[in-house]
């Protein structure tokens, strides 16, 4: 995982082969479990189907502009696509992938995705569970927030973006309030203007899908809890993906004195990698006996109580689940374009990093699995959904 965070490239495709060759995807290997997740033993890393070579990467340039907007201008946008979808509330069994799924309209203030890759959330888990069925968007759904893709319409009142721009964001502006019935699991997806930014030159598809839902939650979480340059804070679960990005953020962005965060064993390193001045195994301390005391405690845990056990006095939790004591708040972020505009320039220069589970990504016909993955729990960073619209990289990698 330190080598994925000290290298720009999380998936590399090969170059071009012979005619006679097709080029081939790297696959996710993750097996469903079968009995308690809880029992099971970890996971192990995913292989690929090749080995990683010199080659193409799939990201925006300026050399590669020109060609993007001529391979999605001589494309038609179909009437149907492929998506997964739910017409029901339940478990990972209630997702199919249907072929027939209608293409959805756009808006005004929108423009129309086509889908490269696209990320999972907690949130994905507990919305088709019902979690908050009095707000949410009618049956069926089609799931998913976080998106990274290509713009192949625009809508009469969109001005910043243009077919052939590669974007990401998410699709979302309220997570739990009227979430998009057509979300990001899809070829492609609607999406109004404001809530997506150009994608950061350096990062791939993959990067950027990774990044929107989980980036803007920690930024607005510190931001309301009124972080800023010399305080400290202590981040539970800081290998998850929100935490391993407030992490960076404190300590890049807003200008942390200290940076604590909590993880299991084998994550220390990862944590220390990010910039944590002390990492904490979780299985060998607990958190109410530390001796510090911190500014901010962003839990992302839901340890409630315990949490609030390490905060300085006149200081605030950030509570992402569970059980609210004070000093703590909760919040639901509100998603928008200008916080990832905001952050181009650290995701650029490298200094704020995506972190990917190495078991994926996911091929898109292993949603099922890749929502099995994340809902043990043990996922490091965030767990990706990619290619989606495969044509459009081999498109791109004969130009």
């Amino acid at each position: 995982m330190e080598a994925l965070l000290n290298s720009s490239p999380t998936l590399r495709l090969r170059p071009p082969l012979p005619p006679s060759s097709k080029p081939s995807l790297s696959v996710s290997t993750f097996t469903p479990p079968s009995t308690n997740t809880r029992s099971n033993p970890a996971f192990p890393r995913k292989s690929s189907q090749f080995k990683p070579k010199p080659c193409l990467r799939v990201c925006a340039s300026s050399s590669s502009r020109s060609a993007t907007e001529t391979a999605v201008e001589s494309s038609t946008v179909p009437s149907q696509m492929k998506a997964w979808v739910y017409d029901e509330y339940g478990g990972v069994d209630v997702l199919k992938l249907s072929s027939n799924v209608t293409v959805p309209d756009v808006n005004d203030d929108q423009v129309l995705v086509k889908v490269i890759a696209a990320a999972l959330n907690p949130v994905d888990c507990k919305r088709r569970i019902g979690k908050f069925q009095a707000t949410d968007s009618p049956l069926p759904t089609v799931p998913g927030y976080d998106v990274a893709g290509v713009v192949v319409k625009v809508g009469n009142q969109v001005k910043g973006l243009k077919v052939g721009d590669e974007v990401y964001g998410d699709v979302s502006e309220k997570a739990l309030d009227g979430p998009k019935q057509s979300g990001s699991l899809a070829e492609y997806t609607a999406v109004e203007e404001k809530l997506l930014a150009l994608k950061p030159k350096n990062l791939d598809f993959l990067q950027a899908a990774s990044l929107p839902l989980a980036i803007e939650t920690a930024y607005e979480g510190l931001e309301r809890a009124g972080f800023s340059e010399g305080k400290s804070i202590i981040v539970l679960n800081g290998s998850g993906g929100v935490g391993s990005l407030t992490i960076q953020l404190a300590k890049q962005v807003f200008g942390a004195s200290k940076v604590a965060a909590t993880s299991s064993t084998h994550n220390i390193e990862l944590l220390k990698s990010l910039g944590a001045d002390l990492a904490i195994d979780y299985t060998k301390e607990n958190i109410e006996e530390l001796p510090d005391k911190y500014d901010v405690v962003f839990d992302a845990v839901g340890l409630g109580e315990k949490a609030g056990k390490v905060v300085k006095e006149g200081g605030i939790m950030v509570v992402l689940t569970g059980a609210v004591t004070p000093p703590g708040f909760r919040f639901v972020v509100t998603s928008t374009g200008s916080t990832l505009e905001k952050l181009s320039p650290y995701l650029e220069n490298g200094k704020v990093k995506p972190v990917i589970d190495p078991n994926g990504p996911f091929p898109f016909d292993k949603v099922k699995e890749a929502f099995a993955y994340l809902e043990t729990n043990r996922a490091t960073g965030k767990v990706v959904v990619y290619p989606v619209s495969e044509e459009y990289i081999l498109e791109k990698m004969a130009k």
